[in-house]
């Protein structure tokens, strides 16, 4: 079993959330809320560091990294609606920021280096966003460590007797982990818990211990993890074993997986879901209305989409049309900064919500059906999170609206009453078809051609939910088209992933709009 075992809440379907991309923005929000809890929240000076060879040195103002960042670095959530004047915001604090682009050895392109000051303190931290709002911190003042924001994190900096504050805390705290890290500049001892330690146990480790900080680092995951958590799958194949004499639905199969690797009631999971579809409802709704954001460049289309839809100018798409016209509206909000969900990024935002929402509406089905299409998805989901990547800087456009058509294929197939076999076909023949898209972004925005391919992971999952209910034969297992999935990925050339450095990102016209823009 992986060593890090998904959630459909943290991982695929999450977070809610504004700004044009997850691995940027939502990542980096995470990033600096971090970082300003082992500030105390008292910061002064900040240095951000991106290595000149990954996909943050070029795309850092454009997607949203520094924005998210600065508002994470004010303690603000990744909803909140001031988040395009958090720089400002940050500014006004007083805080200095500098921003380099130089050599740190990142072996990672979403790799944040953060130096933090204020005048009594100085930490590191190094950070990565790993995909779909996903974050890992690699590194705290020199120490090496693994933080993903899905514990109450407690770091001690005792100045003498480590081992015997460790053996304390052991015998004292109820913690799922403890590290004992001195490989950097400031040794510490990390705590991950279900809680902060309980204020007399930190009162008494004052009292009987040296130390220079103790800094609570809070949760920034919905779903925390535990001691000893476990899962009933994370393959197809162990699914399929596991389903034997209990013939659940794929959507079904999604809430027991969730329940048991959450800690959740299936109750808890379900309206979890639901409220989600409130919240994609919503947006649906807002994107419909119009939107307007100067830093953007496309307009709102979907006003327009759904006049000549209304006045029969387009061809007789039916239910895809609907979701077509959803899939923009999704993508509209998005890109003027409104609440999307990152579905499973925010790249991605439209193609899984708008086919599942858009076909439900035809269909005339209730949000009770489109939570349990939504969950279908989202197991597909952690399949792919858990044996491949949602961050298009490491595997391409296939790891965003790729995954994004396979989950969507799964979720019409359940909408459809579609039997556990074929939603899984759906999903292989869905994956097969996208294999090796490549991410490049019109002018550093996430907006072209992230509409378009949003419509065809849509357009592709629709498709492939028929085949599959015709009983076509996806002939490769949906693990080996996972596993296949990664592969590619790796395979695409870094100047395809997301980094503005090929295909339609470097076109004339691209460049043109790029500096357009930048005036």
């Amino acid at each position: 079993m992986p060593t890090h075992l998904p959630s459909i809440f943290n991982d695929v379907i999450g977070p809610v959330m504004r700004g044009p991309s997850s691995s940027h923005c939502a990542a980096a929000l995470r990033i600096g809320r971090i970082a300003r809890d082992l500030m105390d929240g008292r910061i002064e000076e900040i240095c951000i560091e991106f290595d000149p060879h990954g996909s943050l040195a070029t795309t850092h103002a454009s997607q949203g990294s520094d924005m998210g960042l600065f508002g994470g670095l004010l303690g603000w959530q990744a909803t909140e609606a001031r988040l395009a004047e958090s720089e400002a915001a940050l500014r006004a604090t007083g805080v200095k920021i500098e921003l380099r682009i130089v050599e740190i050895g990142a072996s990672h392109p979403n790799t944040y280096k953060l130096t933090l000051w204020n005048a009594t303190e100085q930490h590191t931290l190094t950070a990565l966003s790993t995909g779909g709002g996903m974050i890992e911190i690699i590194e705290v003042d020199g120490c090496r460590l693994s933080l993903a924001g899905d514990y109450y994190e407690t770091l001690l900096y005792p100045s003498a007797d480590m081992q015997r504050l460790a053996r304390f805390v052991q015998d004292k705290a109820a913690a799922d982990e403890i590290h004992v890290l001195t490989d950097g500049n400031q040794p510490l001892i990390e705590i991950k818990a279900q809680a902060f330690l309980p204020a007399e146990l930190i009162a008494e480790i004052r009292a009987n211990f040296e130390l220079t900080a103790i800094k609570q680092i809070a949760p920034v995951l919905p779903v925390l993890s535990r001691r000893a958590m476990r899962a009933p799958f994370i393959t197809c194949e162990e699914m399929l074993a596991y389903n034997q004499g209990k013939d659940l639905a794929l959507w079904e199969l999604a809430v027991a997986y969730e329940s048991q690797r959450g800690n959740l009631s299936n109750e808890q999971v379900f309206q979890q879901m639901k409220a989600i579809v409130g919240v994609l409802l919503d947006s649906i709704a807002a994107g419909l209305r119009g939107t307007d954001y100067a830093d953007r460049i496309l307009g709102a289309q979907s006003g327009q989409f759904k006049a000549s839809m209304d006045q029969r100018r387009l061809l007789d798409g039916g239910m895809l049309n609907q979701m077509i016209l959803y899939i923009s509206a999704l993508m509209e909000v998005k890109s003027s900064l409104g609440v999307i969900v990152a579905a499973p990024t925010a790249g991605s935002c439209g193609g899984l919500p708008g086919a599942v929402i858009g076909a439900a509406h035809a269909l005339s089905l209730s949000p009770d059906e489109m939570t349990k299409a939504l969950l279908a998805g989202g197991l597909i989901g952690v399949f792919i999170a858990a044996h491949a990547t949602f961050a298009a800087e490491v595997g391409g456009c296939q790891a965003e609206c790729g995954a994004g058509s396979g989950m969507a294929a799964a979720a019409l197939t359940t909408l459809a009453n579609g039997r556990l076999t074929q939603c899984l076909a759906a999903a292989s023949l869905a994956l097969q078809n996208i294999l090796g898209m490549i991410c490049d972004p019109i002018a550093n925005r996430v907006e072209a051609p992230c509409l378009g391919k949003n419509v065809l992971a849509a357009s592709n999952a629709l498709a492939c939910a028929n085949l599959a209910l015709a009983n076509y034969d996806p002939l490769i297992p949906l693990d080996q088209v996972i596993e296949t999935m990664e592969q590619v990925g790796k395979a695409l050339p870094a100047e395809l992933r997301c980094t503005g450095l090929g295909g339609l990102s470097v076109t004339a016209a691209a460049k043109a709009i790029e500096k357009q823009l930048e005036c």
